[in-house]
């Protein structure tokens, strides 16, 4: 009858250093955090396969769903345009025409 009592103790002590650890390591919280990440910053969606998607689109609904739910309802954005670059030395390359219409 004592070993029960003994083992059950043990087991108690256990069962509360275990879910300390998991508090303290904050496992879902990370794990939400990476598959937030995932979804919102990798772009383009080719690297790591269909199954990588799936993977990574199904622990991003289960850690955050309110924030999928959002994500999914928003409507997508369209690619930007990339901006002009300028030429530094665009004083240099100017034509004669540029120069008269720039003094006129």
């Amino acid at each position: 009858m004592s070993w029960v009592i003994v083992v059950a103790a043990v087991a108690l002590v256990a069962g509360l250093a275990a879910s300390y650890l998991f508090g303290r390591l904050r496992l879902w919280d990370r794990l939400g955090n990476w598959a937030a990440d995932q979804v919102q910053f990798t772009g383009a969606w080719v690297r790591g396969g269909t199954g990588r998607q799936a993977v990574v689109v199904l622990v991003h609904a289960v850690t955050a769903p309110r924030t999928s739910w959002r994500l999914l309802r928003a409507p997508a954005t369209e690619a930007r345009v990339a901006a002009p670059v300028r030429d530094p030395n665009w004083v240099t390359n100017r034509t004669r025409k540029d120069k008269q219409e720039g003094a006129g």
